[in-house]
């Protein structure tokens, strides 16, 4: 059995913090980029640009992309073969607490969520435990913010209601939520599941890279489709038109009971933001 030390994982969770928050991934700049030679809209194009050179003052400058430094959502692939000297939970929220307060990143966690009061050091963290086989373990920090979240949502759907309607659930969602989540955005789908799963696949779905298609030819199809349809609609960069509104689309799915048919969207604005690490 390996032994990982617990402020190997501490530190490694608050350098991912920090970089998550700094550098946009070159896939996500590079589709920006890409966007400009199909962007129509003049005002599309100059906003298309000024994301490019915030991006590039955000790295150079080692600041957040955006103010809104997001909630810790962390993706855990833990090797059945490995264990860390301490409470692993406990290492990943020492780590967020350091991260986020080195790094000058705002703190957006409620310790109540009625009752209010910050936490001072944006924990606790979500935390997704999966447990595979090998002896590393695999840390994902991905930062969501509250503005593209808000305009997530998932539908119960009838069986009856197939491909064909969870396409329109995402395109109607997409349409409503409109300037809101800061478009170009990323649009992860759920499909399957449960109540509570189908979100979690939606989500799961954003860390994929830009252009990364679903292995499944059926739904790889789909993604393309949604993608055109949803560019199409013309709600363009910030909501102010123009034929960008959206870098990728990616579905997850996952077996459903035969009476049900969930459907999920999840929501990235433009700040794509996910950093990983193998300890």
């Amino acid at each position: 059995m390996r032994e990982v030390e617990y402020n190997t994982v501490v530190e490694t969770v608050a350098r991912l913090c920090k970089e998550a928050n700094y550098f946009l991934g070159d896939d996500v700049y590079n589709a920006i980029k890409n966007g400009l030679e199909k962007e129509e809209s003049p005002v599309g194009k100059d906003i298309l640009n000024q994301l490019l050179k915030n991006a590039d003052i955000a790295k150079n400058e080692e600041i957040p992309i955006c103010q809104d430094t997001g909630f810790a959502v962390i993706f855990l692939e833990h090797g059945a073969d490995v264990r860390v000297k301490g409470d692993i939970n406990q290492a990943i929220t020492e780590g967020v607490a350091k991260g986020y307060t080195e790094g000058y990143l705002r703190k957006s966690i409620l310790s109540d969520p009625v009752k209010g009061k910050n936490t001072n050091d944006n924990t606790p963290p979500i935390i997704y435990t999966t447990i595979v086989p090998g002896d590393k373990i695999k840390i994902t920090v991905a930062p969501k913010g509250g503005g593209s979240e808000n305009m997530s949502a998932v539908k119960m759907m009838t069986p009856a209601d197939g491909i064909e309607g969870v396409k329109k659930f995402v395109i109607d969602t997409v349409v409503q939520a409109s300037s809101n989540p800061c478009p170009p955005i990323v649009v992860g789908v759920g499909i399957g599941g449960n109540f509570e799963y189908v979100a979690f696949l939606a989500k799961k779905a954003l860390l994929r890279n830009i252009g990364e298609r679903n292995p499944d030819p059926f739904y790889a199809d789909v993604e393309r489709e949604l993608l055109e349809k949803i560019n199409n609609t013309g709600v363009g960069p910030m909501g102010l038109g123009g034929r960008i509104t959206c870098l990728d689309v990616f579905i997850e799915v996952f077996p459903r009971h035969i009476a049900s048919f969930p459907a999920a969207v999840n929501i990235n604005c433009h700040a794509a933001r996910h950093k990983s690490a193998v300890i």
